[in-house]
């Protein structure tokens, strides 16, 4: 994600802090933090399908996913 839209996400969440967000403005922030979330949960399985366990005897097994 760009580091613009992290700031704006930041921003907003300040200005939450001070004032009631306008419907515009919490409608960016929902989508922001929806596209960030994305890309978070796009990240952790990429490391999750690259990693492997390795048993006591030397074996290396691929991560299997949850059903």
């Amino acid at each position: 994600m760009e580091n613009s839209k992290l700031e704006r996400i930041n921003e907003l969440a300040r200005l939450a802090k001070e004032r009631a967000l306008t419907a515009e403005e919490l409608q960016e922030r929902d989508t922001l933090r929806k596209e960030y979330i994305a890309e978070w949960r796009q990240g952790a399985i990429a490391v999750l399908e690259n990693t492997y366990v390795v048993t006591p005897d030397g074996k290396k097994h691929k991560l299997q996913k949850r059903k």
